[in-house]
């Protein structure tokens, strides 16, 4: 195998961590189909309204990109807080890492990606929630040093009422 080949190899093989460009919702929309399976997909002018107040909400989003493909995502949302000597609270959320390409470290890096997001944001808990039902995501979050006994979450769902 020549060195072009080789190099071929390895560029097929990266895979790009960043923060969301505006450009990636479409794929990060459609990789969300495989997170919330019941709901309808977002309208796209819907999704870059919400985008668009993202920022100034801050809210962050970090993609895992493979060959021009959003192929994991997560947002993470930093709110500024009264207590805690007015350290700031982070919340992750739709964390999701496409189905084929799972056991990668591709999660366990968005992951750190929203911690070191936390530290630089003078975060003093950054948490997270996951459906009580998914056992093996509960280890996984585990894995990467989240405490699932710590606190009790409760949902309140307004469309209900």
């Amino acid at each position: 195998m020549d060195n072009n080949q080789n190099k071929d190899q390895k560029k097929e093989k990266t895979i790009e961590y960043c923060i969301a460009r505006k450009e990636h919702l479409s794929g990060i929309l459609e990789l969300y189909k495989q997170l919330q399976l019941e709901d309808e997909p977002l309208d796209l002018g819907e999704a870059e309204r919400i985008w668009e107040k993202s920022g100034s909400q801050g809210i962050t989003y970090f993609t895992a990109i493979h060959e021009d493909r959003v192929v994991g995502t997560l947002f993470m949302a930093v709110l500024g807080n009264l207590t805690r000597q007015g350290r700031s609270i982070g919340f992750v959320e739709n964390m999701i890492v496409c189905r084929e390409y799972r056991r990668r470290g591709i999660g366990k890096k968005l992951i750190q990606m929203a911690k070191d997001h936390g530290k630089k944001n003078n975060c003093y808990k950054i948490l997270l929630f996951s459906n009580h039902t998914r056992k093996e995501a509960h280890a996984f979050y585990e894995s990467c040093g989240f405490d699932g006994n710590s606190r009790r979450g409760f949902i309140y769902k307004p469309q209900a009422d």
